[in-house]
């Protein structure tokens, strides 16, 4: 499929005849039209395609088409039907009420080209700029930002249950490149071991059953193995995808002995951020926060928040469910310097407040970071008694520190921690601690205490913060980082956020690009046209009862 440019030429006259008649009030599509205008080129889409071939669709619909899909939370055979059928769909693409549409495969083929090209980012970085010509979103001003899980578009497996899929996985592959290879390898029994989905009811329920079973999979997958890595195998059956998914699954769950192919224990497995937990997502990672556990991603979603800007997104950023808050802020800022709207103000929940950050931000950036700091994680701290960090001085210059009874330390050094964040080990005289009359109110252990410090500037940056957090201005100014829950209530209802359309994190994170285009849509026409914000919602039968002082 080749891309021949095609201008953002006006619309049909019997398209915009018909349209205004059919909605004289005006939809977001016709708004969307008329008031952006070229939102996107074909120009911008020429380095996906090809320069020979058939003529592809415009690019720059197929866009469009992707946005009003999500807007509405259709399937790409939805789409392509509302393409064909509506009114309003052909006036915002420019179409002739005659024009035929295109077959809904054409939207699968230009999500994988957006994600092979990595130009998901450019949808939003290009709606962003033509909203700051406009005005409607603007550097140096408050955002916000916050996670929320994503189900993968796969089931939960347990570990018996992830070989057996996998082999019927790798199986069903290799019958689609070369069957007559394939043919020549199976075995009788693998019929009835992997010719249908396994399910844990079918499964074993006693556990020696259970290890025998894996056992067996464990050499089904083995003797397949030989078989795909033999010098006579034909090469592209050798260099399948599929053939290193059973490498990894098989690496992860099983470990060869004197004795032969061996059955990982609990404790001998990968850890939740390296496992895999279904070959059809190798991405889909095991997360938990708190009393939820879920297989998936999480959606970081930073926003705007001044009170005369409309709330528009500026970034989404995707991870796996394993991966920590505090490592997402770096890229976040540094997309939005990319892009020229980085915030004076940057809200977050604890989760990605350090004391790096704060420092960083506010050195490199210039932003101030206002969240919850993390507590100290001293039992001190924690039962609110005793000599924590806070109650020593210390001399940054002479690298002492004074205990609360006046005691110096005597050791200084200078090391990293295990994400290889620099620290500083403090040491006190241990004949002086053993024999001190506060010793109980300053360490459990029977000798000299311990410190460990960050960075001058990080260490005064979070004692800064942990006694800022504890006013009332801070609550105050703390409480517009809330709002962001509603982004995340509205995304879901109108986009289906929390749960993966597609299999693997880069298809997920286009849906998270398209869910925001979706939602600055909507709330940039519903600001324009004086909607209020919504409250927020409560259960019907409380508005029958009086309010409470």
């Amino acid at each position: 499929m080749s891309l021949q440019p095609e201008s953002f030429e006006a619309v049909p006259a019997d398209t915009a005849r018909v349209a205004q008649a059919a909605f004289p009030r005006g939809t977001l599509y016709l708004w969307m039209r008329d008031e952006l205008g070229m939102l996107y080129s074909d120009e911008e889409f020429a380095g996906l395609f090809a320069t020979r071939g058939q003529p592809a669709e415009a690019p720059w619909r197929l866009a469009l088409v992707s946005i009003m899909q999500f807007l509405e939370g259709l399937s790409d055979r939805q789409a392509a039907d509302a393409v064909r059928g509506r009114i309003d769909w052909k006036y915002a693409l420019g179409l002739e009420l005659t024009d035929p549409g295109f077959d809904a495969s054409v939207l699968s083929e230009f999500r994988g080209r957006l994600v092979a090209g990595q130009a998901e980012c450019h949808l939003l970085e290009k709606m962003l700029a033509v909203f700051k010509a406009k005005g409607w979103v603007k550097g140096r001003g408050r955002q916000r930002t916050d996670a929320t899980h994503v189900l993968a578009a796969v089931r939960l497996l347990s570990y018996l249950m992830c070989v057996g899929e996998t082999m019927r996985y790798v199986l069903n592959r290799l019958a689609e490149i070369e069957p007559e290879w394939l043919a020549q390898q199976l075995q009788p029994e693998w019929r009835e071991r992997y010719g249908r989905r396994l399910d844990e009811a079918r499964l074993p329920k006693d556990q020696t059953q259970r290890q025998a079973l894996a056992e067996t999979i464990g050499q089904d997958g083995l003797r397949l193995w030989q078989a795909l890595t033999a010098s006579e195998t034909p090469e592209r059956v050798r260099q399948h995808p599929a053939v290193e998914v059973l490498r990894r699954v098989w690496l992860q769950q099983y470990y060869i002995s004197e004795d032969g192919l061996q059955w990982r224990s609990l404790d001998d497995r990968p850890p939740a951020a390296l496992s895999i937990n279904s070959p059809y997502d190798l991405d889909a990672r095991l997360g938990k926060k708190r009393e939820t556990t879920w297989l998936g991603y999480k959606a970081h979603i930073t926003e705007t928040c001044d009170d005369d800007q409309p709330q528009l997104i500026t970034q989404v950023t995707t991870t796996p469910a394993t991966t920590n808050d505090c490592q997402v802020p770096d890229q976040i800022h540094a997309d939005l310097a990319r892009r020229d709207l980085l915030p004076q103000e940057h809200f977050l929940d604890a989760g990605y407040v350090e004391s790096r950050l704060i420092v960083s931000s506010r050195d490199t950036y210039g932003i101030e970071v206002v969240g919850p700091a993390p507590s100290s994680p001293s039992w001190q701290a924690k039962a609110q008694t005793g000599f924590d960090v806070s109650c020593f001085t210390i001399d940054w210059d002479q690298q002492r520190v004074t205990c609360p009874t006046g005691q110096m330390s005597t050791k200084w050094s200078q090391t990293h921690d295990a994400h290889q964040h620099p620290i500083i080990n403090v040491r006190f005289p241990d004949a002086a601690c053993r024999v001190c009359a506060q010793h109980a109110q300053c360490t459990k252990s029977v000798g000299a205490r311990h410190l460990t410090l960050r960075p001058r500037e990080q260490h005064e940056a979070l004692q800064a913060a942990r006694q800022y957090q504890e006013t009332p201005e801070f609550r105050a100014r703390y409480c517009r980082r809330s709002g962001i829950e509603g982004t995340f209530s509205q995304a879901d209802r109108l986009c289906g956020l929390r749960r993966s359309r597609y299999l693997g994190l880069a298809k997920t994170h286009l849906q998270h690009i398209f869910t925001a285009l979706a939602l600055n849509l909507r709330r940039l026409w519903a600001w324009l046209d004086g909607e209020p914000l919504a409250k927020t919602r409560v259960a019907s039968f409380v508005h029958l009862m009086p309010a409470t002082g």
